[in-house]
């Protein structure tokens, strides 16, 4: 028996964990800070109050993360130029260069996992992982706006 879609999903959400856990294995790094880090590579130096937004996680997870990011200086806590009430969170330098570093890694995945299928087919798996992607977000805030 073929297995279901959905296992399959499951496998490559676990082959990802793995991957990404080998990878910071030893660095501090766990999946949260790497995507706050990754928001901050995107936004730029941002507020705690609008990482929260953006990560969609509570005011007080993020200070969390940005204590521990800060720690294993990856990030810094600046003063906001306009609002001395605010502080500003921005990547180190060092952070910098390990986002460089990852943002390489990550186009260098996306060809080698493209590469695996058929240049005719890659369209079409591209347009499915899509409407799957953005079908499951439709389940899931259904879900939870039904709680």
């Amino acid at each position: 028996m073929n297995p279901l879609l959905l296992d399959r999903l499951l496998q490559i959400a676990d082959l990802f964990q793995k991957d990404m856990a080998r990878a910071f294995e030893g660095t501090g790094l766990t999946t949260s800070r790497v995507h706050l880090l990754w928001v901050l590579q995107h936004a730029g130096p941002s507020t705690q109050q609008a990482l929260a937004a953006l990560c969609a996680v509570s005011p007080r997870n993020i200070t969390g993360l940005v204590d521990g990011l800060e720690r294993s200086g990856h990030v810094r806590r600046t003063p906001h130029p306009t609002d001395r009430r605010a502080v500003l969170v921005e990547l180190t330098p060092s952070a910098v260069t390990t986002m460089t570093r990852m943002q390489q890694e990550h186009v260098e995945l996306n060809e080698a996992l493209i590469s695996a299928i058929a240049p005719e087919d890659r369209d079409a798996v591209q347009r499915g992982i899509a409407a799957l992607a953005d079908h499951l977000g439709t389940l899931v805030a259904e879900a939870e706006s039904a709680t």
